[in-house]
């Protein structure tokens, strides 16, 4: 099973333009990642594992980085870096199989082929957090925002990093959500686990007993939109499995938003920067 590399970076700001300098350094390099993305925005938080690492400081993330191997980011870029965090995962070949290709016709799908919203978000299901995956008057407030004025990345398609740890002998209760996720409750809203892989290691340290040892597994999962996630939170269909599988399983979790248009859109407003 191929080794990659899921890095999230937070960048130096002494640079006047930091992102579009570590894109412009990131072009002329021989690094070829499978996935860049700007980071949006915190979905779910990590409550035990690797808290320190990646709240601390109020640390603020930049960009999601996901390299097919396991070498260390260039000196050059390195230098542009002022945190990192990364886990190391074994990706089974299938999904790495022409992903650039499949990744493309994700973002930019042809005309009809994204799922009507349903009624769902007309009455939604509204939870006091977020932290169960569910869809909070915060996260609906958010939501609903980022949707009507943030441009591009608001509209079209996100990418949401999970980092997963499950409870001991749990590991088959998600996978019946995953399955769900896959058949119905995912898949009928758009939604595509792109990534899927088995952590190795994490920040360079391999997979232990203790602290950081303890994430199991990681998946990037695509939407056409925020507002198709939201319409899966939501959903009863949605909150009924999630709640009966996914809940339970997971010793930590975290859920990062990202957006791979967010840079294309920064790459098309003249930084110089020619096309990933």
């Amino acid at each position: 099973m191929p080794l990659c590399t899921i890095h999230l970076l937070s960048l130096h700001t002494t640079n006047p333009n930091p992102l579009h300098t570590f894109l412009s350094t990131l072009q002329s390099s021989n690094v070829k990642p499978l996935v860049i993305s700007r980071v949006i925005r915190w979905i779910i938080l990590p409550t035990t594992l690797s808290t320190d690492p990646l709240l601390a400081r109020n640390i603020h993330w930049d960009l999601l980085l996901i390299l097919p191997s396991t070498s260390p980011l260039p000196t050059d870029l390195q230098n542009l870096v002022q945190h990192e965090w990364s886990v190391t995962a074994g990706i089974p070949s299938r999904l790495l199989a022409d992903f650039s290709s499949k990744n493309k016709a994700l973002l930019h799908p042809d005309s009809g082929s994204v799922p009507a919203l349903s009624n769902t978000l007309q009455r939604p299901k509204i939870a006091d957090s977020a932290q169960a995956l569910e869809l909070s008057t915060d996260l609906q407030s958010w939501i609903q925002g980022f949707s009507q004025n943030g441009g591009k990345e608001g509209k079209g398609a996100v990418s949401m990093l999970n980092l997963l740890s499950f409870r001991e002998g749990m590991k088959d209760e998600y996978l019946k959500y995953g399955k769900a996720f896959a058949e119905s409750i995912g898949s009928k809203r758009g939604g595509n686990a792109k990534i899927v892989g088995t952590v190795v290691s994490v920040n360079g340290a391999e997979k232990g007993t203790e602290g950081e040892g303890l994430w199991d597994e990681v998946a990037l999962a695509h939407y056409p939109s925020i507002l198709h996630f939201a319409d899966m939170l939501g959903s009863e269909d949605y909150q009924d499995v999630n709640k009966k599988h996914r809940v339970p399983a997971l010793r930590d979790t975290f859920i990062i938003c990202t957006s791979e248009l967010g840079i294309e859109d920064l790459l098309a407003k003249g930084s110089g920067v020619s096309k990933l």
